[in-house]
């Protein structure tokens, strides 16, 4: 049975913003900065929870706190130090009728808060979210952000370039009516990644409803390194074994693209020992290069074409940028597959249920 999970309907209901942080000194100014600039009529609270931070985010958080002393700005600590604990200290903390998340990396626009309250409430959603728009200052960051705008980069995330609203199975981010935590719970605190596919999976297990609204705006900084780059969609994949295992029905046929196509080239790579079959192992290889760079030169031209990104040299680092997004996502699914061998049973999680008392 579908069950509904309803939203009070306040014309202008009382908002916590939590940010799940760690070492976010380089862009945590101008997060809060947009923070502040919000156009919300209503009341909100900024939960800020820091993952014990080794640079200068505490200090440059607690300088605005001071200078905007009128807002309500609250640090909290996260001994932990992974995202989904640090949504969960600020979830048990927070006083809203609508929870909006924000992340340390992102800037959103001026009536993104307004904007999710109005989605919210119009569509009956009970996850709203918007757009993932890459940026970067870098010469390699561009060219990711190029890279994770497209289908081919990131498969089938829609949030990542999808310019209509819809209803999709994730959405960046995220904005919840505070009854969606206390019916399915918080966030699993195994998963260091991926927590958000896991929680939207139970989300919409019972009925709940995600909606993808481009009038939702933000601007995600990209990782701006090849080294950081393969971390970050390494640790995507690795930890998607997990999503798996505790819930199958989750998966979809493109998540498993990049690790079967890791795995044939693993197996291609001793057939280039033997005369006989040396052709046959530079199939997949060769297979792959033609479409990476068919991919590359469509996604170069379209790109320049809408002049959203004219033409330099970061278009030559596409090739090479979705290499890094496929074989790491790829690499670490497998790896993921080692290491979890014997937990294929394994389904209970660690989802803690909201603890209203702490309030």
């Amino acid at each position: 049975m579908i069950h509904k999970l309803p939203m009070t309907i306040v014309p202008t209901p009382f908002i916590s913003l939590i940010l799940p942080i760690r070492n976010e000194a380089a862009y945590i100014e101008h997060c809060l900065q947009a923070i502040l600039a919000q156009d919300y009529p209503g009341q909100m609270e900024v939960l800020i929870v820091d993952g014990m931070s080794t640079d200068d985010t505490r200090a440059i958080i607690e300088s605005v706190s001071v200078r905007h002393a009128a807002f309500n700005i609250q640090i909290l600590d996260n001994p932990d130090k992974i995202v989904p604990t640090g949504i969960n200290i600020a979830l048990c903390q927070a006083k809203g009728e609508v929870i909006v998340r924000v992340d340390g990396h992102t800037l959103i626009a001026p009536d993104y808060v307004r904007r999710c309250v109005e989605a919210l409430q119009r569509s009956g959603a009970d996850n709203v979210g918007g757009r993932m728009k890459a940026i970067s200052g870098s010469l390699f960051g561009k060219a990711v952000a190029l890279a994770t705008s497209t289908p081919f980069g990131v498969g089938g995330s829609r949030f990542h370039y999808s310019e209509q609203e819809e209803f999709v199975d994730t959405v960046y981010m995220g904005a919840w009516p505070r009854q969606v935590f206390e019916r399915i719970g918080l966030f699993d605190e195994e998963l260091v990644r991926n927590q958000d596919d896991e929680f939207n999976y139970r989300l919409r297990a019972v009925g709940g409803k995600i909606l993808l609204s481009p009038a939702i705006k933000s601007e995600y900084t990209v990782r701006s390194t090849p080294r950081a780059l393969w971390r970050q969609y390494f640790q995507y994949g690795f930890w998607k074994i997990r999503v798996l295992q505790k819930h199958s029905r989750q998966m979809s046929l493109r998540q498993f693209v990049p690790p079967l196509f890791v795995l044939a080239l693993l197996f291609s790579a001793p057939l280039a020992f033997f005369p006989a079959t040396r052709f046959l192992s530079l199939a997949i290889p060769i297979t792959y290069l033609l479409a990476n760079l068919a991919a590359s030169f469509l996604t170069a031209f379209r790109a320049q074409k809408s002049n959203q990104f004219p033409f330099t040299i970061y278009h030559l680092l596409l090739p090479f940028t979705f290499a890094i997004l496929h074989i790491s996502y790829g690499l670490g699914f497998l790896l993921g597959l080692f290491k979890f061998w014997n937990r294929w049973g394994d389904k209970k999680g660690k989802v803690p249920v909201w603890d209203n008392t702490i309030v």
